[in-house]
């Protein structure tokens, strides 16, 4: 993707065709009605918008500022633009007119402008203010959050949403060092699990987990997942696609035990007087589970990590 007018940063979309050709715009869906629930730099929606038909509407959403400024560049009147969590999909779809969806992509995580603008905070590989919010006119910055929280919730969150080991030894480094002068840069910040880590895997920064982790917790990402998958499964109409695309394991686990408990029903016993018909039906069909190409990861690094799980919603049966 090429530079925007709003940003010097430039955004490559992971998994570009992939993505839109999960969601089969063709035939009559391509006059259906998408979702792309996190815009970024707009990708996937351009990608998108290309292939739909006239009577089709595209809604993405977003919660960083600098990406609604990016969409509201799309001069396309199939196309809607919500300053909002995917979170909030359920109540602003209704708000936009739109009842059931014909598909939905997610493409969770952070967008490369983000971690490469330092004015944001999210890289320790450059110093900059400790922000961390991906929504900028909301919420606790990272560096508000450090000064605050209890040692105890700091081992939890980097423990937890960072799967780092080291977690008791970062928290109690960042008390110690916050007693002495605040916590206020991503220099400062990263120098502080250096100096807590004692070992680390070959190439990667001490910091990475840490950083992964404190961002979840600031941006809500889990929670905002875990609402969203419902929201998306409640929206979907039958014959409606699900593509999500994951960076980290915690992600993928959620994304792919919610598409198990909607595809694996477990049955009751055949020995019991049951009719077919009212036996437990499964509700999404799983279509595909993809990664990166070699090309793609050694043209884009960023997208190693990257898993994309694609699933449709079944109709009821009738008589069900």
């Amino acid at each position: 993707m090429t530079t925007t007018a709003v940003s010097e940063f430039q955004h490559r979309t992971v998994l570009l065709d992939e993505a839109v050709d999960a969601l089969a715009l063709d035939g009559a869906r391509a006059d259906g009605v998408f979702v792309d629930g996190t815009f970024g730099r707009g990708g996937h929606s351009r990608l998108i918008l290309s292939k739909l038909g006239p009577k089709a509407r595209l809604v993405a959403f977003d919660k960083d500022p600098q990406a609604i400024a990016t969409a509201e560049q799309i001069n396309d009147p199939r196309f809607t633009i919500v300053h909002d969590s995917f979170a909030t999909m359920r109540e602003s779809l209704a708000a936009n007119g739109v009842d059931k969806v014909d598909g939905i992509l997610l493409d969770l995580g952070i967008s490369s402008p983000q971690v490469d603008d330092a004015a944001r905070g999210f890289s320790f590989r450059n110093d900059g203010p400790l922000d961390m919010r991906m929504d900028t006119t909301r919420g606790m910055s990272a560096a508000e959050w450090l000064a605050t929280e209890t040692e105890q919730t700091l081992e939890k969150v980097i423990k937890e949403y960072g799967e780092e080991r080291f977690a008791f030894q970062i928290a109690k480094a960042i008390v110690a060092r916050r007693a002495v002068e605040p916590i206020s840069t991503t220099r400062q910040l990263a120098g502080i699990v250096a100096g807590a880590v004692k070992t680390r895997e070959k190439g990667k920064d001490p910091a990475t987990r840490t950083f992964q982790a404190i961002r979840i917790f600031i941006n809500k990402e889990l929670e905002d997942l875990e609402v969203g998958l419902n929201h998306a499964y409640d929206c979907l109409a039958p014959g409606g696609i699900l593509a999500i695309i994951s960076f980290h394991s915690l992600e993928d686990r959620m994304v792919k035990r919610f598409f198990a408990s909607k595809a694996n029903v477990e049955q009751p016993d055949r020995r019991l007087p049951i009719r077919a018909v009212d036996l437990p039906q499964p509700e999404l069909k799983l279509l595909s589970k993809m990664k990166p190409s070699d090309q793609e990861i050694d043209d884009n690094p960023r997208s190693r990590s990257a898993v994309m799980r694609v699933a449709r919603r079944l109709p009821i049966p009738e008589g069900a």
